[in-house]
């Protein structure tokens, strides 16, 4: 009698132990545990730590309640312009209503990925090609509205929506870069042609002062003879205007002219004759060697082409 008592309270044990074990649950600090009982929601929503249920009788089911980084698969759709993309984006959500998130709806994961595709392809047709490359801040708002509506239902929370990258073809690529390079080229044209302008008026200021002081325009002259000669590559070649070998050449014949003009004054006070000079006096000895030697063809001096009537007092 006594031994089958002991045996009884044994087994007692042993089925307590295994009752325990079953019954003992641990949920993570980030999870939450929803029970059922006899497939009925508890109203109770277990916290982390250690838990007990009733065993054969509850079902625990533990929800993760951190931030769900889940990727969208590119989606290929036309813009408003008329212009066929590639858009992938990345959806950031995560679990504020356990109990919902089991309840109502089958697999909250799966929802939130074709809410978020059927939401991209929308987001992709009411926009403009400029919109998805430049505004994407404003798109990505619009994106989490469209999402978080119905997400809010099934107890999730679209935290936030980013387009990664968007797709385009080749030949709006080369478009693209052609646009862009045109652009560049007209600014440039523009500068270039705001800088010639006020060149101009910069040259006219300029000229207007070189007009009051002419020898302004010989040191410029001068000065950008000196800035070329700096580089030692380069030949420099210097014209000499014809005005100024005509004025060497009307002082050089000048200046006998004033002698005999001299000597005229000097014989006419002391009363005689003048004196011929000696470049007026004939000289007849030189006149045959003269003729003797060949004669030379000399290439005509600028003054000869161009003879300027001149009249000298003798």
């Amino acid at each position: 009698m006594v031994d089958a008592l002991v045996t009884l309270i044994v087994v007692l044990a042993c089925l307590g132990a295994l009752g325990a074990l079953a019954a003992a649950r641990v949920v993570k600090q980030y999870e939450r545990g929803v029970v059922f009982r006899l497939g009925r929601l508890r109203s109770d929503i277990r916290g982390p730590g250690f838990t007990m249920i009733a065993p054969m009788v509850d079902r625990l089911q533990k929800v993760n309640m951190q931030i769900v980084t889940m990727p969208v698969p590119a989606q290929e759709g036309i813009t408003r312009d008329n212009v066929t993309v590639r858009v992938d984006a990345v959806v950031y959500f995560k679990v504020v209503d356990p109990a919902e998130a089991l309840i109502a709806v089958e697999d909250y994961r799966f929802a939130v990925s074709q809410m978020a595709q059927t939401s991209l392809r929308s987001i992709i047709g009411k926009s403009d090609l400029d919109d998805l490359l430049s505004n994407r801040e404003k798109l990505n708002q619009g994106l989490e509205l469209m999402i978080d509506s119905p997400a809010v239902g099934w107890g999730v929370h679209i935290d936030r929506v980013e387009i990664k990258d968007v797709s385009l073809p080749e030949t709006m690529k080369r478009s693209m870069a052609r646009q862009a390079e045109a652009d560049r080229e007209r600014r440039a044209r523009v500068i270039n042609a705001d800088a010639e302008l006020q060149a101009s008026h910069k040259l006219a200021e300029a000229a207007a002062q070189m007009a009051d002081t002419p020898s302004a325009l010989q040191l410029r002259l001068l000065q950008t003879v000196m800035a070329v000669a700096a580089e030692k590559n380069s030949t420099l070649v210097l014209p000499i205007p014809v005005e100024l070998l005509r004025f060497l050449e009307r002082g050089a014949q000048e200046i006998p002219a004033a002698a005999q003009m001299a000597a005229r004054t000097e014989g006419d006070a002391e009363g005689g004759a003048p004196a011929a000079g000696p470049a007026t006096a004939p000289e007849p000895e030189a006149a045959p060697a003269q003729r003797a030697q060949p004669a030379r063809q000399t290439m005509p001096t600028l003054t000869e082409r161009e003879p300027e009537p001149r009249a000298v007092d003798r």
